[in-house]
Protein backbone atom coordinates (compact mmCIF):
# COMPACT_ATOMS: atom_id res chain seq x y z
CA UNK A 1 0.00 0.00 0.00
CA UNK A 2 1.27 3.49 -0.79
CA UNK A 3 0.11 7.10 -0.52
CA UNK A 4 -0.91 9.33 -3.41
CA UNK A 5 -0.50 12.87 -2.17
CA UNK A 6 -3.10 15.24 -3.65
CA UNK A 7 -2.19 18.41 -1.76
CA UNK A 8 -0.97 20.21 -4.86
CA UNK A 9 -4.28 19.58 -6.64
CA UNK A 10 -7.17 18.99 -4.22
CA UNK A 11 -5.44 20.94 -1.47
CA UNK A 12 -5.53 24.08 -3.58
CA UNK A 13 -9.25 24.36 -2.84
CA UNK A 14 -8.38 25.87 0.55
CA UNK A 15 -6.84 28.95 -1.07
CA UNK A 16 -8.53 29.16 -4.49
CA UNK A 17 -7.89 27.16 -7.65
CA UNK A 18 -4.18 26.42 -7.40
CA UNK A 19 -0.98 27.04 -5.48
CA UNK A 20 1.69 29.57 -6.39
CA UNK A 21 4.96 28.51 -7.98
CA UNK A 22 6.82 28.95 -4.68
CA UNK A 23 4.31 26.88 -2.71
CA UNK A 24 4.28 24.18 -5.38
CA UNK A 25 8.06 23.81 -5.32
CA UNK A 26 8.12 23.85 -1.52
CA UNK A 27 5.61 21.01 -1.22
CA UNK A 28 7.10 18.96 -4.06
CA UNK A 29 10.47 19.09 -2.31
CA UNK A 30 8.96 18.47 1.13
CA UNK A 31 7.21 15.34 -0.11
CA UNK A 32 10.07 13.93 -2.17
CA UNK A 33 12.70 14.63 0.49
CA UNK A 34 10.70 12.50 2.92
CA UNK A 35 10.03 9.70 0.43
CA UNK A 36 6.44 10.38 -0.58
CA UNK A 37 6.80 9.97 -4.29
CA UNK A 38 3.40 9.66 -5.97
CA UNK A 39 2.10 13.20 -6.33
CA UNK A 40 -0.84 14.87 -8.08
CA UNK A 41 -0.40 18.54 -9.04
CA UNK A 42 -2.04 21.42 -10.85
CA UNK A 43 -5.33 23.27 -11.04
CA UNK A 44 -7.80 21.95 -8.46
CA UNK A 45 -10.27 21.07 -11.24
CA UNK A 46 -7.61 19.43 -13.36
CA UNK A 47 -6.01 19.74 -16.77
CA UNK A 48 -8.00 21.96 -19.12
CA UNK A 49 -10.12 23.54 -16.39
CA UNK A 50 -8.19 26.83 -16.53
CA UNK A 51 -9.70 27.45 -19.96
CA UNK A 52 -12.80 25.25 -20.17
CA UNK A 53 -14.16 25.85 -16.67
CA UNK A 54 -12.83 29.35 -16.02
CA UNK A 55 -10.89 27.91 -13.09
CA UNK A 56 -8.19 30.55 -12.90
CA UNK A 57 -5.19 29.41 -10.87
CA UNK A 58 -1.89 31.28 -10.31
CA UNK A 59 -0.27 29.15 -13.03
CA UNK A 60 -1.79 27.55 -16.11
CA UNK A 61 -1.34 23.89 -17.02
CA UNK A 62 1.83 24.43 -19.05
CA UNK A 63 3.41 26.49 -16.29
CA UNK A 64 2.63 23.88 -13.62
CA UNK A 65 4.09 21.09 -15.75
CA UNK A 66 7.22 23.08 -16.58
CA UNK A 67 7.65 23.97 -12.90
CA UNK A 68 7.83 20.32 -11.80
CA UNK A 69 10.04 19.19 -14.69
CA UNK A 70 13.21 19.06 -12.51
CA UNK A 71 11.48 16.55 -10.21
CA UNK A 72 10.13 14.11 -12.78
CA UNK A 73 13.09 11.77 -12.31
CA UNK A 74 12.61 11.81 -8.54
CA UNK A 75 8.89 11.01 -8.20
CA UNK A 76 5.82 9.80 -10.06
CA UNK A 77 4.04 13.07 -10.82
CA UNK A 78 0.77 13.49 -12.67
CA UNK A 79 -2.42 15.50 -13.00
CA UNK A 80 -6.18 15.11 -12.67
CA UNK A 81 -8.47 15.55 -15.68
CA UNK A 82 -12.25 15.65 -15.77
CA UNK A 83 -13.36 13.32 -18.55
CA UNK A 84 -15.10 16.18 -20.40
CA UNK A 85 -11.72 17.90 -20.78
CA UNK A 86 -10.10 14.88 -22.42
CA UNK A 87 -8.77 16.02 -25.78
CA UNK A 88 -5.57 15.79 -27.78
CA UNK A 89 -4.31 19.14 -26.54
CA UNK A 90 -4.69 18.44 -22.83
CA UNK A 91 -3.50 14.86 -22.98
CA UNK A 92 -0.68 15.71 -25.37
CA UNK A 93 0.57 18.45 -23.07
CA UNK A 94 1.09 16.07 -20.17
CA UNK A 95 2.50 13.28 -22.31
CA UNK A 96 4.91 15.51 -24.25
CA UNK A 97 6.19 17.16 -21.07
CA UNK A 98 7.01 13.84 -19.43
CA UNK A 99 4.40 13.55 -16.70
CA UNK A 100 3.84 10.01 -15.50
CA UNK A 101 0.06 9.79 -15.25
CA UNK A 102 -3.30 11.38 -15.82
CA UNK A 103 -6.15 10.61 -13.46
CA UNK A 104 -9.50 10.74 -15.25
CA UNK A 105 -12.38 11.86 -13.05
CA UNK A 106 -16.09 11.12 -13.45
CA UNK A 107 -19.05 10.62 -11.17
CA UNK A 108 -19.93 7.05 -10.30
CA UNK A 109 -22.30 5.77 -12.97
CA UNK A 110 -20.70 7.84 -15.75
CA UNK A 111 -18.04 5.27 -16.61
CA UNK A 112 -19.30 4.68 -20.14
CA UNK A 113 -19.14 8.41 -20.83
CA UNK A 114 -15.56 8.49 -19.54
CA UNK A 115 -14.32 5.32 -21.25
CA UNK A 116 -13.06 7.16 -24.33
CA UNK A 117 -10.99 9.45 -22.09
CA UNK A 118 -9.33 6.38 -20.58
CA UNK A 119 -8.53 5.02 -24.03
CA UNK A 120 -7.12 8.39 -25.14
CA UNK A 121 -4.81 8.58 -22.13
CA UNK A 122 -3.55 5.05 -22.73
CA UNK A 123 -3.03 5.81 -26.43
CA UNK A 124 -0.68 8.61 -25.34
CA UNK A 125 1.42 6.04 -23.43
CA UNK A 126 0.56 7.53 -20.05
CA UNK A 127 -0.44 5.64 -16.93
CA UNK A 128 -4.18 6.12 -16.53
CA UNK A 129 -5.63 6.39 -13.06
CA UNK A 130 -9.35 6.94 -12.53
CA UNK A 131 -11.43 8.61 -9.83
CA UNK A 132 -14.96 7.32 -9.24
CA UNK A 133 -16.32 10.50 -7.70
CA UNK A 134 -19.27 10.24 -5.30
CA UNK A 135 -18.71 6.48 -5.25
CA UNK A 136 -21.41 6.04 -2.59
CA UNK A 137 -24.24 6.87 -5.04
CA UNK A 138 -23.97 3.32 -6.41
CA UNK A 139 -23.99 0.12 -4.41
CA UNK A 140 -20.76 -1.86 -3.96
CA UNK A 141 -21.60 -4.40 -6.67
CA UNK A 142 -22.73 -1.75 -9.17
CA UNK A 143 -19.57 0.26 -8.58
CA UNK A 144 -17.39 -2.83 -8.94
CA UNK A 145 -19.13 -3.71 -12.22
CA UNK A 146 -18.37 -0.24 -13.57
CA UNK A 147 -14.75 -0.63 -12.47
CA UNK A 148 -14.55 -3.92 -14.36
CA UNK A 149 -15.83 -2.23 -17.52
CA UNK A 150 -13.23 0.53 -17.17
CA UNK A 151 -10.51 -2.03 -16.56
CA UNK A 152 -11.36 -3.52 -19.96
CA UNK A 153 -10.57 -0.12 -21.51
CA UNK A 154 -6.96 -0.41 -20.38
CA UNK A 155 -7.19 1.41 -17.05
CA UNK A 156 -4.18 1.02 -14.73
CA UNK A 157 -5.64 1.97 -11.34
CA UNK A 158 -9.02 3.02 -9.95
CA UNK A 159 -9.99 5.00 -6.85
CA UNK A 160 -13.28 5.08 -4.96
CA UNK A 161 -13.89 8.66 -3.87
CA UNK A 162 -15.94 9.45 -0.78
CA UNK A 163 -16.45 12.95 -2.15
CA UNK A 164 -18.83 14.12 0.59
CA UNK A 165 -17.02 12.45 3.48
CA UNK A 166 -20.19 10.53 4.23
CA UNK A 167 -19.05 6.91 4.38
CA UNK A 168 -18.56 4.80 7.50
CA UNK A 169 -15.62 2.37 7.88
CA UNK A 170 -17.82 -0.69 7.41
CA UNK A 171 -19.14 0.78 4.14
CA UNK A 172 -15.63 1.53 2.95
CA UNK A 173 -14.58 -2.03 3.73
CA UNK A 174 -17.54 -3.41 1.79
CA UNK A 175 -16.99 -1.19 -1.27
CA UNK A 176 -13.25 -1.73 -1.44
CA UNK A 177 -13.34 -5.48 -0.84
CA UNK A 178 -16.04 -5.97 -3.48
CA UNK A 179 -13.97 -4.04 -6.02
CA UNK A 180 -10.71 -5.78 -5.13
CA UNK A 181 -12.40 -9.14 -5.69
CA UNK A 182 -13.89 -8.01 -9.02
CA UNK A 183 -10.88 -6.56 -10.85
CA UNK A 184 -7.16 -7.17 -11.19
CA UNK A 185 -5.86 -3.60 -11.24
CA UNK A 186 -5.02 -1.73 -7.99
CA UNK A 187 -7.90 -0.16 -6.08
CA UNK A 188 -7.53 3.09 -4.16
CA UNK A 189 -9.60 5.10 -1.70
CA UNK A 190 -10.00 8.87 -1.35
CA UNK A 191 -11.71 9.90 1.87
CA UNK A 192 -12.91 13.33 2.93
CA UNK A 193 -13.11 14.20 6.60
CA UNK A 194 -16.59 15.66 7.00
CA UNK A 195 -17.52 13.12 9.69
CA UNK A 196 -13.95 13.01 11.08
CA UNK A 197 -13.64 9.46 9.75
CA UNK A 198 -10.92 9.87 7.11
CA UNK A 199 -8.28 7.96 9.08
CA UNK A 200 -10.69 5.27 10.26
CA UNK A 201 -11.87 4.87 6.67
CA UNK A 202 -8.28 4.64 5.43
CA UNK A 203 -7.60 1.82 7.89
CA UNK A 204 -10.76 0.06 6.69
CA UNK A 205 -9.76 0.52 3.04
CA UNK A 206 -6.30 -0.89 3.72
CA UNK A 207 -7.78 -3.87 5.56
CA UNK A 208 -10.08 -4.51 2.60
CA UNK A 209 -7.16 -4.64 0.18
CA UNK A 210 -6.76 -1.10 -1.12
CA UNK A 211 -3.35 -0.51 -2.71
CA UNK A 212 -3.48 3.30 -2.77
CA UNK A 213 -4.70 5.91 -0.30
CA UNK A 214 -5.17 9.54 -1.30
CA UNK A 215 -4.06 12.15 1.21
CA UNK A 216 -3.15 15.81 1.65
CA UNK A 217 -0.61 17.60 3.83
CA UNK A 218 -2.32 19.08 6.90
CA UNK A 219 -5.53 17.56 5.53
CA UNK A 220 -5.74 20.23 2.84
CA UNK A 221 -8.57 19.64 0.37
CA UNK A 222 -12.04 20.82 -0.51
CA UNK A 223 -14.69 21.14 2.22
CA UNK A 224 -13.64 19.48 5.51
CA UNK A 225 -10.43 18.23 3.95
CA UNK A 226 -8.87 14.87 3.14
CA UNK A 227 -6.96 12.27 5.08
CA UNK A 228 -3.96 14.21 6.42
CA UNK A 229 -0.76 12.83 4.92
CA UNK A 230 1.19 13.09 8.16
CA UNK A 231 -1.61 11.46 10.19
CA UNK A 232 -1.72 8.58 7.71
CA UNK A 233 2.05 8.11 7.92
CA UNK A 234 2.11 8.16 11.72
CA UNK A 235 -0.87 5.85 12.09
CA UNK A 236 0.24 3.30 9.54
CA UNK A 237 3.80 3.33 10.89
CA UNK A 238 2.28 2.38 14.25
CA UNK A 239 0.84 -0.58 12.33
CA UNK A 240 4.21 -1.45 10.78
CA UNK A 241 3.44 0.04 7.35
CA UNK A 242 4.81 2.94 5.29
CA UNK A 243 8.08 2.60 7.17
CA UNK A 244 10.06 3.92 4.19
CA UNK A 245 8.66 7.42 4.78
CA UNK A 246 10.65 9.78 7.03
CA UNK A 247 7.99 10.74 9.56
CA UNK A 248 10.21 13.08 11.57
CA UNK A 249 11.43 14.84 8.44
CA UNK A 250 7.88 15.26 7.17
CA UNK A 251 6.69 16.70 10.48
CA UNK A 252 9.60 19.14 10.65
CA UNK A 253 8.85 20.31 7.10
CA UNK A 254 5.22 20.91 8.04
CA UNK A 255 6.13 22.65 11.30
CA UNK A 256 8.91 24.88 10.00
CA UNK A 257 7.80 25.61 6.44
CA UNK A 258 4.24 24.67 5.59
CA UNK A 259 2.37 25.85 8.69
CA UNK A 260 3.94 29.36 8.52
CA UNK A 261 3.23 29.55 4.79
CA UNK A 262 -0.41 28.53 5.22
CA UNK A 263 -0.89 30.95 8.12
CA UNK A 264 -0.79 33.69 5.51
CA UNK A 265 -3.96 32.20 3.99
CA UNK A 266 -5.65 31.73 7.36
CA UNK A 267 -5.45 27.94 7.12
CA UNK A 268 -4.79 26.02 10.34
CA UNK A 269 -4.04 22.34 10.72
CA UNK A 270 -6.44 20.38 12.91
CA UNK A 271 -3.62 18.32 14.46
CA UNK A 272 -0.23 19.95 14.96
CA UNK A 273 2.91 17.86 14.41
CA UNK A 274 3.67 17.87 18.14
CA UNK A 275 0.16 16.71 19.06
CA UNK A 276 0.39 14.01 16.41
CA UNK A 277 3.63 12.76 17.96
CA UNK A 278 1.98 12.55 21.39
CA UNK A 279 -0.65 10.24 19.92
CA UNK A 280 1.90 8.27 17.93
CA UNK A 281 4.09 7.74 20.99
CA UNK A 282 1.40 7.33 23.65
CA UNK A 283 2.68 10.34 25.56
CA UNK A 284 0.35 12.50 27.64
CA UNK A 285 0.52 16.14 26.58
CA UNK A 286 0.80 17.29 30.21
CA UNK A 287 4.51 16.49 29.86
CA UNK A 288 4.90 18.92 26.93
CA UNK A 289 6.81 21.66 28.76
CA UNK A 290 9.30 19.20 30.22
CA UNK A 291 9.95 17.55 26.85
CA UNK A 292 10.31 20.90 25.09
CA UNK A 293 12.71 22.19 27.75
CA UNK A 294 14.96 19.13 27.69
CA UNK A 295 14.96 18.96 23.89
CA UNK A 296 16.07 22.59 23.75
CA UNK A 297 18.69 22.22 26.49
CA UNK A 298 20.16 19.05 24.99
CA UNK A 299 19.69 20.21 21.38
CA UNK A 300 17.93 17.04 20.26
CA UNK A 301 14.91 16.36 18.06
CA UNK A 302 11.81 16.98 20.19
CA UNK A 303 9.70 14.46 18.30
CA UNK A 304 12.29 11.73 18.54
CA UNK A 305 12.79 12.43 22.25
CA UNK A 306 9.06 12.05 22.90
CA UNK A 307 8.93 8.77 21.01
CA UNK A 308 12.04 7.22 22.53
CA UNK A 309 11.18 8.18 26.11
CA UNK A 310 7.64 6.87 25.67
CA UNK A 311 9.01 3.47 24.70
CA UNK A 312 10.34 3.30 28.25
CA UNK A 313 7.73 5.14 30.31
CA UNK A 314 4.32 6.34 29.12
CA UNK A 315 2.92 6.85 32.61
CA UNK A 316 5.07 9.48 34.33
CA UNK A 317 8.53 9.88 32.79
CA UNK A 318 10.89 11.81 35.11
CA UNK A 319 13.11 14.58 33.79
CA UNK A 320 16.16 12.42 34.53
CA UNK A 321 14.91 9.84 32.03
CA UNK A 322 14.42 12.50 29.36
CA UNK A 323 17.97 13.76 29.91
CA UNK A 324 19.39 10.24 29.76
CA UNK A 325 17.56 9.43 26.52
CA UNK A 326 18.50 12.80 25.04
CA UNK A 327 22.19 11.96 25.44
CA UNK A 328 21.65 8.62 23.71
CA UNK A 329 19.91 10.06 20.65
CA UNK A 330 22.27 12.99 20.07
Amino acid sequence: MFLLDCTLRDGANVIGKGFSAAMTVSMIKGLIDNNIKVIEIGNCLGVGAYDANDSISPLNDVEYVDLVAPYLDKAEIGMFMGYKNANDRNIGLTADKGLHFLRVGANAGDGKLASDAVRQVKAANLKCRYSMMKGYILGPKELAAEAKMLESCGLDEITIMDSAGTMFPEQVYEYVSEMVMSIKIPVGFHGHNNLSLSMANAIAADAAGASVLDCGLMGMARSAGNLATEVAVATFQRMGKLTDIDLYGLLHYIDKDLIPAMNEYGYKTAITPEDLVYGYAGCHSSFANMFETVAKEQQVDLYKLIVEVSKIDQKAPPKELLEKVAKLIK
